[in-house]
């Protein structure tokens, strides 16, 4: 599946789990949040200064 800038948290973590620890090394720790299922890439980033293209990169490279 590709991760898009447009998809939840949740939707990302539901599909691949090891997300998690990509989205944590970026400095995300809310991927446990309730709001993270909501929330989608883009929004989150922005709310913890990250550059929503180079997270974006890093969950389509993960295996």
């Amino acid at each position: 599946m590709k991760v898009t800038k447009d998809m939840t948290i949740g939707e990302i973590l539901r599909a691949n789990p090891k997300a998690a620890q990509v989205l944590m090394g970026f400095g995300m720790g809310c991927v446990g949040c309730p709001s993270a299922q909501m929330e989608t890439l883009e929004e989150a980033s922005q709310v913890h200064g990250m550059d929503i293209d180079k997270l974006v990169d890093a969950l389509n490279q993960m295996q």
